[in-house]
């Protein structure tokens, strides 16, 4: 699936994947593509620091810290690299996208699933690869999701945002 993604967008989603092991999670939710999206200044008036509050939770990164231990050393640098990493899709379960780097796997659940076949949409009707706008597009299209709550909470208005993320997309 990454064949279709610009450099940009993958690294965004490996980033996603990489904060959300940061959190102890096991799966891969809306919310950390919008932290990681935030984290690349591709959503207009949304900071990371307001999306990492509404996340919550200390990160494995802080309580290592809290013991003196820096988790940078101890893994390993190869996780870095957006090439080692792959999105793949199950073939015996079709529903089930899994996000695989070297050293782990995040199986996206159905809404981070749902934003990026929705991203992929609409880069196909462009006919370019999926960019972080139509990553940004893929999030807005569920307002239920984890990354709808966090941006109805932040007070983003979001028509204002898929105004502003459709020509970022054609472009």
């Amino acid at each position: 699936m990454f064949a279709r993604f610009d450099p940009t967008a993958r690294r965004v989603v490996v980033r996603a994947g990489r904060l959300a092991g940061e959190y102890g999670r096991r799966t891969l939710d809306t919310d950390f593509l919008l932290l990681a999206l935030a984290e690349a200044h591709a959503v207009d008036d949304v900071t990371a620091d307001a999306v990492r509050a509404r996340i919550g939770g200390q990160t494995d990164r802080e309580l290592l810290a809290t013991l003196g231990i820096d988790l940078d050393a101890l893994r390993p640098r190869v996780d870095d690299d957006p090439g080692a990493w792959s999105l793949r899709r199950s073939r015996l379960r079709p529903l089930r996208v899994t996000l695989t780097g070297p050293t782990t796997a995040f199986e996206l659940t159905a809404q981070a699933r749902k934003a990026v076949e929705v991203a992929a949409h609409h880069a196909r009707r462009g006919g370019t690869p999926i960019k972080p706008p139509h990553l940004v597009l893929g999030l807005l299209a569920d307002g239920r999701s984890r990354s709808g709550q966090i941006l109805h909470r932040l007070g983003a208005d979001v028509r204002t945002l898929w105004g502003r993320q459709l020509p970022r997309a054609a472009a």
